[in-house]
C-alpha cells in the first residue's frame, strides 16, 4: 500500500549541511529547506510543497547555486551616494524580483501537487478498476484503449464516475502522516535518518513506516472501495464515510461482507511489503537522480555557461524532477504487486465495479483467493503474466500528464524570470 502521492521528498537523500563534495574540491553551501530549523540530516517526513523549500523568509540562496572558485575578497564595495536607477529604484526592483522568485517557486510546487492529487485521479480510478476486474478480456495496456473506456464512463455515468473517492484519498494521506507523527513521538523510532546512519537506525526507520502502513490499512481499504465502486449503484456518501468504514472494518461492525472476505491480519504482510518496497525504491531513485542533476549543475557552473534564468530554475526543478522519476519508477516496478494487493483488499466486500470491457453495465467482485500466494498463482494461470498489468495504459496517461504540466510550468516560470531580469 502506498499513498498515491509518493512520500514527496522523503527518502534517504542528503538534504542539508555544508560539506565538501568528494571529487569536486569545492564546498557546497548548506541548503536550508525550512525556516527556523537546521536540517543537517536526511529529511523524511512530513514533506513540504515541492519546489517551495527555499521560499521561507530570509532564505535567499537557492539550494543548487554554487560558489565561484575564482572569486576573491576585494574589500568592501565602494559606496555610491546615488545608486544607479535613481533613489531606491534598484532596491525596489531587487525586492520585486525576490518576491517573484518566491511566489513562482510556490506555484511550481502547487502545480505539481495539483497534478498528482487531482488531475491524475481519473487515471487512478480506471487503473484500479482494471486491476480488480478479473473477468476483463481487454487489459487496457496502452493509452489508446484507456481513452475510449474513459469516454464511455463519462458519457454513461457523468463526470463523477472518474472523480469518485478523491476525498477519501486525502483522508488516507492525513491518517498516514498523523499516525507516523504520533508513533514516532511515543516511541524511539526515528522519523528522520541522520547523515551518520547505521543499519539499526535504518531498520528502526523502516519499522516506523511499516507500523504507519498498518494503522492506515483499514482506511486505505475503504478508500479503495470508494474509488472502484460503480457510480450506477453508489449512494451519495459523505466525505467521512471512509473513516466510518475504516473503523468499522477494524472492529468488525457495519461493513457488509460475503464469503471470501479476508481479515485485516491476513492483509498486513502484502500491505506492508508493498508500502516499504515503494518507499525504499522511490528514495533510492530520488537520491540518484538528484546526484546526477547536481553534477550537471556543477559542470555547467565550471563552464560558466549557465544563465541567471537557468540558475534560478536549478533552485526548484531538480527536486521536482527527482520526485517525478522516483514515483514513476516505483509505480512501474511494483504495479504487479499492487494488482495483487488491491484484489485481496477488495475481495468479499460486495463491491460492484464498472465493466471495463464495454464501458457500461456493472460486475460483482466474487473472487475466492486464499491469500497472497494463491492470488499470484491464480492470476498467472488464468490471466497470464499480462494480467498483473491490467490498466497500465492509465498509468502511462497519468505520468505523461504530470510531465506535461511540469514542462508547461517550467516554460511559464522561465518567461516570468526573463521579463523580470
Amino acid at each position: 500500500m502506498h499513498q498515491r502521492r509518493p512520500d514527496g521528498f522523503d527518502g534517504l537523500g542528503y538534504r542539508g549541511g555544508a560539506r565538501d563534495e568528494q571529487g569536486f574540491g569545492v564546498a557546497f553551501p548548506a541548503r536550508s529547506f525550512s525556516s527556523g530549523s537546521d536540517l543537517g540530516h536526511w529529511v523524511t517526513t512530513p514533506p513540504d510543497i515541492p519546489g517551495s523549500r527555499n521560499l521561507h523568509w530570509g532564505e535567499k540562496s537557492p539550494p543548487y547555486s554554487l560558489p565561484s572558485t575564482s572569486t576573491r575578497y576585494e574589500g568592501p564595495p565602494a559606496e555610491e551616494p546615488f545608486p544607479s536607477g535613481g533613489g531606491s529604484g534598484g532596491a525596489v526592483q531587487g525586492q520585486s524580483s525576490e518576491q517573484l522568485n518566491r511566489f513562482a517557486g510556490f506555484g511550481i510546487g502547487l502545480a505539481s501537487l495539483f497534478t498528482e492529487n487531482v488531475l491524475a485521479h481519473p487515471c487512478i480510478v480506471l487503473h484500479r478498476q482494471c486491476q480488480v476486474n478479473y473477468r476483463a478480456r481487454h487489459y487496457h495496456l496502452t493509452p489508446f484503449t484507456v481513452n475510449n473506456i474513459m469516454y464511455s464512463f463519462n458519457k454513461t455515468q457523468g463526470p463523477r464516475a472518474l472523480w469518485k473517492g478523491m476525498g477519501s484519498t486525502f483522508i488516507v494521506q492525513g491518517v498516514t502522516l498523523g499516525a507516523e507523527g504520533i508513533i514516532s513521538e511515543f516511541t524511539p523510532l526515528p522519523r528522520e535518518v541522520s547523515h551518520k546512519w547505521n543499519p539499526k537506525q535504518i531498520g528502526e526507520h523502516l519499522l516506523l513506516k511499516a507500523l504507519t502502513y498498518i494503522v492506515a490499512m483499514p482506511f486505505y481499504s475503504a478508500s479503495l472501495i470508494e474509488t472502484v465502486q460503480s457510480e450506477i449503484i453508489r449512494d451519495n456518501t459523505g466525505i467521512l464515510e471512509c473513516v466510518k468504514e475504516g473503523i468499522g472494518r477494524v472492529i468488525g461492525l457495519g461493513v457488509p461482507h460475503s464469503k471470501g472476505f479476508l481479515p485485516l491480519l491476513s492483509l498486513i504482510f502484502p500491505t506492508v511489503l508493498h508500502g516499504v518496497l515503494h518507499y525504499i525504491i522511490s528514495s533510492i531513485i530520488q537520491k540518484f537522480v538528484l546526484l546526477i542533476l547536481k553534477r550537471k549543475t556543477y559542470n555547467s557552473h565550471l563552464a560558466e555557461s549557465s544563465s541567471p534564468v537557468q540558475s534560478m530554475l536549478d533552485a526548484y526543478f531538480p527536486e521536482l524532477i527527482a520526485n517525478f522519476a522516483a514515483s514513476l519508477c516505483s509505480e512501474v516496478i511494483l504495479f504487479p504487486l499492487e494488482t495483487v494487493l488491491h484484489r485481496l483488499h477488495i475481495q468479499g466486500t460486495r463491491t460492484i465495479i464498472d465493466n471495463t470491457d464495454l464501458g457500461y453495465e456493472v460486475l460483482p467482485i466474487d473472487t475466492q483467493y486464499e491469500g497472497m500466494r494463491d492470488c499470484i498463482n491464480t492470476i498467472k494461470q488464468e490471466e497470464g503474466v499480462l494480467g498483473f498489468y491490467k490498466g497500465f495504459g492509465a498509468v502511462i496517461i497519468q505520468y505523461t500528464l504530470h510531465a506535461a504540466v511540469l514542462q508547461i510550468t517550467k516554460i511559464i516560470y522561465s518567461t516570468l524570470l526573463q521579463n523580470s531580469i
